[in-house]
């Protein structure tokens, strides 16, 4: 039909543009913040020019107009325990924050435990209310490493809470395949009633998850020789990501081994280039149109920064010129610029060179 109207009326048939290609664009990495103690994780509510840091002592900062000010939005030290992995591993504001005022904090208590709670900010817009504390979610941790900590809202407007296999090295503790418990998983947590549910388990450390659109992108940290990164989407509830059955695309608790049923990953790498996956996000600011739609991750030993685009499959892969070291996390502001976090001390802006 279009080849019809073209030629009998003069009609341009509408071909989308192509997808520019990031292979030849040049970014850099520059610090907005510095001598932080241990920053952890940067957020911020959508719309709010302001970056909120998370330090794992149990501080969250902001970063305002270039400064990060003297008075913590929230100091929860007297909370937070730091032995093995823990600390004040997540940040999330409700969906409805600039109208409710709600966020939430996931961190390790003194015994090593994992809580979920929630918090409001006071009527000054720089400083949470302390007394508001909610609890949500109490997780038994029987180990000090492995205690995931992302959490994140799905496009249900539930809170997605990431859960490492309860420590050890091998699946230790036998949580990864068994779907009765929290441990190993991505639970869904209605912050409204309290109610949790599964969403997807088989995790063993899930350092960094994500939401964009309807797909979760989830960055599980490896055992002995591989990393990975798992695409699935918000309608695969109950989905099997594969530890300990498997560590990334190789068996790994025998082989060979069933795949039947569970989801691989998407893209992985050996211990040869890493040894520790920090997962990221999907850009979607307004600064640099060619990177929309491209996810980027790293790793927290070499500190590498990679990046592709997922539409079923890979395409536009990429490793950047730049490293950052110890990189603990990224993060997005209010307007969807990316950020890199080093657990050395520096939160830096990812910018067209």
């Amino acid at each position: 039909m279009a080849s019809f109207l073209t030629r009998a009326f003069g009609l341009t048939a509408e071909i989308p543009p192509p997808r520019p290609s990031v292979q030849n664009l040049a970014l850099k990495l520059t610090p907005v913040a510095s001598g932080l103690a241990s920053p952890l994780f940067v957020d911020a509510p959508s719309g709010d020019p302001r970056l909120f840091i998370v330090e794992r002592a149990g501080r969250v900062k902001i970063l305002e107009n270039g400064t990060v000010l003297g008075t913590p939005f929230l100091d929860i030290t007297g909370l937070v325990g730091t032995s093995g992995e823990g600390g004040l591993l997540g940040l999330a504001f409700h969906p409805g924050y600039g109208s409710n005022g709600r966020f939430f904090v996931s961190y390790t208590d003194k015994s090593g435990d994992t809580r979920v709670v929630e918090y409001a900010v006071s009527a000054d817009p720089d400083i949470a209310t302390p007394g508001s504390a909610r609890p949500l979610l109490f997780v038994d941790q029987p180990a000090s490493n492995h205690n995931g900590g992302m959490i994140a809202f799905g496009p249900d407007g539930k809170l997605y809470v990431g859960l490492g296999d309860g420590g050890g090295s091998g699946d230790a503790f036998n949580q990864g395949q068994r779907s009765d418990t929290l441990l190993a998983t991505i639970t869904r947590l209605d912050v409204d009633s309290g109610q949790t549910s599964l969403f997807a388990y088989g995790v063993r450390n899930p350092w960094r998850f994500s939401v964009d659109g309807q797909r979760f992108y989830i960055a599980d940290v490896g055992q002995g020789s591989r990393e990975e990164v798992d695409v699935i989407s918000t309608f695969q509830s109950g989905a099997n990501l594969g530890w300990s059955i498997m560590e990334g695309s190789l068996c790994f608790k025998s082989n060979p081994c069933s795949t039947a049923g569970l989801v691989l990953p998407v893209t992985e790498y050996s211990h040869a280039e890493g040894c520790s996956i920090t997962g990221g996000y999907v850009y979607r600011g307004t600064a640099i149109p060619e990177l929309v739609g491209h996810y980027f991750y790293g790793d927290f030993c070499t500190g590498f920064v990679r990046s592709f685009r997922y539409t079923g499959g890979i395409s536009d892969a990429k490793q950047w010129p730049f490293s950052v070291g110890s990189l603990v996390s990224f993060g997005t502001d209010g307007f969807g610029e990316m950020y890199a976090v080093s657990l050395g001390g520096t939160v830096s802006k990812l910018e067209r060179s």
